[in-house]
């Protein structure tokens, strides 16, 4: 069951937020994650029902396999970090960046309470520079995001230079939702990008900002699908990964797409 009436419904979610406790835990009802706990108030009613950005984690669940290194970049408190933890397996390894103090302590609540032991939570944004940057705490707790006017400031990293430090084993999957920094994040993972080929779900959250990515990872010989829908100018959700890799996605066959902006 998709229970697809509440994404589009946002008034009904609500409602049922402001009835449970914000502290409240429940099981996930549907999905990988069915029988995981969650912190009712601490994010999307939707995350409890398992239909959370149901087509993503559609996709997430059909690309990450057993053993996989999974970067969660952005990883609010934490859908994708027990979802990657879940498909990974006790082999596995996901590495979970988020800077927002109030969003860590639920990450980490959310961690600890489903036991997932392959995750390793980095109290960083992730940008194209390491070092200290102002950060926008937004309007709620999945809404923050760098900006020269924000009055907290957090550490940044540069995924080339924590990696190549050998700090953390390299990608192979790499979710990223950082509310308009992606740019940021793929100039400082280039040579990632072009050393180790990690497959990325990417959220896009403009269209100019979109067209820049795309041409970035085209640029490195990526493939370009929309995740939801056909038309990948107007799509905010995207899967990207090498030419020379064979992906399917229920039954489509992504290798047969070749798209770039211009």
């Amino acid at each position: 069951m998709k229970f697809s009436w509440v994404p589009f419904k946002p008034q009904i979610g609500s409602l049922l937020k402001s009835i449970l406790p914000a502290n409240l835990v429940l099981p996930i009802l549907q999905g990988k994650l069915r029988g995981e706990k969650w912190v009712v108030g601490s994010s999307n009613i939707e995350c409890v029902l398992g239909s959370y950005e149901y087509e993503v984690r559609v996709l997430f669940e059909t690309a990450v396999s057993k053993s996989s290194v999974v970067y969660d970049i952005g990883a609010h408190v934490g859908f994708y970090t027990l979802l990657a933890s879940e498909l990974v397996g006790v082999k596995g390894k996901v590495i979970a960046f988020e800077p927002l103090p109030q969003n860590l302590l639920i990450l980490r609540r959310h961690v600890e309470m489903n036991h997932c032991t392959n995750v390793v939570v980095i109290e960083s944004a992730v940008s194209d520079k390491s070092g200290i940057s102002s950060f926008s705490e937004g309007c709620d707790s999945s809404t923050g995001h760098l900006s020269q006017e924000g009055n907290l400031k957090i550490k940044t990293i540069c995924l080339d230079d924590i990696i190549m430090s050998g700090e953390i084993p390299p990608p192979d999957f790499m979710k990223i939702d950082v509310e308009g920094a992606e740019l940021l994040v793929l100039k400082g993972s280039s040579l990632v990008l072009t050393n180790y080929s990690p497959k990325i779900f990417l959220s896009t959250h403009s269209p100019e900002l979109s067209r820049h990515c795309c041409n970035l990872l085209t640029s490195l010989n990526y493939r370009i699908k929309p995740i939801i829908g056909s038309d990948l100018y107007n799509s905010t959700e995207v899967f990207a990964y090498k030419y020379n890799e064979e992906i399917t996605y229920g039954t489509i066959p992504l290798v047969n797409t070749s798209l770039s902006y211009q």
